[in-house]
């Protein structure tokens, strides 16, 4: 294996159906079992049948308060003709779940039984007014569960009410599968353990409890291993220790082919490698091998890649170890709601996020890279690009295998436009307050917003695009791009915009000008975004070619992107709110202050997430003044409607 060559490339069903051929194999299939305490078996699988040794209830008992009688002794009761019972002898008073005396079958219910006194020193009588039929309000022997019945079938997985069963059974005990072992072992001489003093070039590890609680979530037992350095012998040590210990081992990271990336060969010395590398992305550079008669797998050290992969080659045989077939995943048609372009001959897996806008879902791509862990904890679902498209276009129909629950995309409130921290904010604010809703934000900028919602693909939009022949925010874009559509604009906050730069401003950058110097990198918004039509009108004003500007062409979707860029020296200086200046400590240059609105058409105003997200906008004063604490913003019209049209 070369550096930067894979030694397959396989299509992702072609790799699927090697690994169960190779399981089908090597015999594997349900566990053995063990017994544990009934109680504490919830979750499990059961290993063997389970009768009752136990009739529920074993005693004939009494369903209702009230007196235990012989059902012949009430023949001929009537309301003309009361029946009276000697209370001891022919009526015994009981409660609801007491055993009935020998010789009695059926009950009178207490409120059915007119007491009568009896001669002084003797027992009393009941009166009843109508007869009751044989084992009339009683539980007889086995009406719930009877000896020797089937409570539960093999390889049922335990639910709450099937422990109660079991127990009420006869059982104590329950004969469970052994929950399968993986055991997982972190590789890298760069990744840390969390709480460990950082340094230049250290990666905290966590894959490796991304995949532990995969495991526990599929019914498995994790063994995380401590983390190994890139060191062959190592990692063979490792590898051979967690054979004995594990029925499968999941090697993490080191599964690529560069300089330091070894889990190919180190498995390959100990067992066989049986794929290495798929036509995915991401994932492509997954491992399956055979170390000692067990399965390992070496997952990519990307975390979405490792994700990915882990469900793909793991999930179904954790399950067929437990007896189980892995759950089906759940779809639903949407529609993109821009390009997503794709490489050709690669299978990609777009992360998606999904609301449903009137009677459409609207699937909107997120983070695309390899090594972003909050596209995964922002996606509700992936999309399928087929290995020979060259991407989906926009509004395209497609299949969104879900993350979620479908229920939760139908109280998502689609955003797209532009990006603001302000609206982290707000999400939070909206689930705390109303847990059974959510704000989806989409960056794409201001004018993506404001077409997304023209075509019908969002619910609001976040817009601060200036106007320069009438300087006025937003309006003049809405009358252009949504002509005779009724859109309520209302103010979120005035904030200020300006060009950032690294603490104690190193290169000494003054404003637009300085942007033209050899020594100076720029980092730009994309295409469509306010920030960036603010831009380009300061340029223009100051007569500055775009083509001047170092860094023009290299874009971020969000503020605070370009304050990251900044701060880790990818750019000098890059247009952004003050709020992103503060959060990472850079200093700020202050060019305009600018009203950033949210865009609702009317048709949107009464669904019930929209409004009680503006009742927050307008009235929520925890959620101003944390907006306030950001630094550089002005909250003084936020909820104010400032143009209907």
């Amino acid at each position: 294996m070369r550096k930067g060559i894979y030694l397959e490339n396989t299509p992702l069903d072609e790799a699927l159906n090697i690994w169960t051929l190779r399981l089908d194999a090597a015999g594997i299939g349900p566990l053995e079992g063990e017994s544990i305490a009934a109680k504490d078996s919830l979750g499990r699988v059961t290993a063997g049948s389970v009768t009752a040794v136990l009739s529920s209830p074993f005693y004939h008992s009494s369903a209702m308060d009230g007196y235990a009688v012989r059902f012949t002794d009430t023949f001929g009761a009537s309301e003309s003709s009361p029946r009276r019972l000697a209370v001891g002898a022919q009526a015994v008073y009981v409660d609801t779940g007491d055993p009935l005396p020998d010789g009695f079958n059926a009950v009178v219910m207490v409120e059915d039984a007119n007491p009568v006194a009896g001669e002084a020193g003797k027992k009393g009588f009941i009166e009843i007014i109508q007869p009751v039929a044989p084992w009339q309000h009683v539980r007889v022997i086995g009406e719930d569960i009877v000896c020797t019945e089937l409570i539960l079938p093999e390889n049922h997985r335990i639910r709450p009410v099937d422990i109660g069963a079991v127990i009420s059974g006869g059982h104590v005990d329950i004969p469970v599968r052994r929950r399968p072992v993986v055991a997982i072992i972190p590789t890298g001489s760069e990744i840390v353990e969390p709480g460990t003093e950082l340094r230049k070039g250290s990666i905290i590890e966590f894959n490796s409890r991304i995949l532990s609680s995969l495991v526990h979530e599929w019914g498995g037992e994790p063994l995380r291993l401590s983390p190994v350095p890139d060191d062959i012998p190592l990692i063979k040590q490792n590898i051979l220790e967690a054979c004995k210990k594990g029925d499968l081992v999941v090697v993490n990271a080191g599964s690529s082919a560069g300089s330091e990336d070894y889990t190919a060969k180190a498995i390959a010395e100990l067992g066989e490698v049986i794929l290495h590398g798929i036509n995915i992305k991401p994932g492509k550079p997954v491992i399956l091998g055979w170390v000692q008669n067990k399965p390992v797998i070496g997952i990519p050290g990307y975390p979405v890649s490792a994700y990915i992969t882990f469900h793909l080659f793991a999930k179904d045989l954790i399950y067929r170890w437990q007896g189980l077939d892995a759950p089906e995943p759940e779809f639903v048609r949407a529609k993109i709601s821009r390009q997503a372009a794709s490489a050709l001959g690669q299978e990609e897996f777009l992360r998606v996020k999904v609301g449903k806008v009137g009677e459409n879902l609207i699937a909107t791509p997120v983070s695309r890279g390899a090594g972003v862990l909050m596209s995964l904890v922002r996606a509700d679902g992936f999309v399928r690009i087929p290995a020979m498209s060259e991407g989906l276009g926009a509004g395209t129909e497609v299949d969104v295998e879900l993350l979620r629950a479908k229920k939760d995309m139908e109280n998502t409130i689609v955003c797209i436009g532009s990006h603001d921290n302000s609206l982290d904010l707000l999400a939070n604010i909206l689930k705390k307050r109303h847990p059974r809703y959510s704000l989806s934000s989409a960056h794409v900028g201001s004018m993506g917003g404001l077409i997304a919602l023209k075509k019908g693909e969002a619910h609001i939009a976040g817009t601060h695009l200036l106007d320069e022949e009438t300087g006025q925010y937003n309006i003049p874009y809405l009358l252009r791009l949504l002509p005779g559509r009724k859109v309520t604009l209302i103010n979120l906050v005035y904030r200020q915009q300006g060009l950032i730069v690294r603490k104690g401003n190193p290169r000494k950058i003054a404003g637009f000008q300085d942007l033209i110097r050899d020594d100076v990198v720029f980092i730009n918004r994309q295409s469509g975004a306010g920030t960036r039509l603010l831009t380009d009108k300061h340029l223009r004003e100051m007569g500055i070619s775009a083509a001047d500007v170092k860094g023009y062409d290299r874009e971020e979707y969000t503020h605070m992107g370009v304050a990251s860029a900044v701060l880790t020296g990818i750019a000098d200086t890059g247009m952004a709110i003050l709020a992103s200046a503060r959060a990472l400590d850079l200093d700020f240059i202050p060019v305009a202050r600018e009203r950033y609105d949210i865009a609702v058409p009317a048709e949107y105003l009464k669904f019930e997430p929209v409004a009680a997200l503006l009742d927050l906008i307008a009235s929520d004063s925890e959620f101003k003044k944390e907006v306030e604490d950001l630094g550089g913003y002005d909250v003084s019209d936020m909820g104010k409607i400032l143009y209907e049209s």
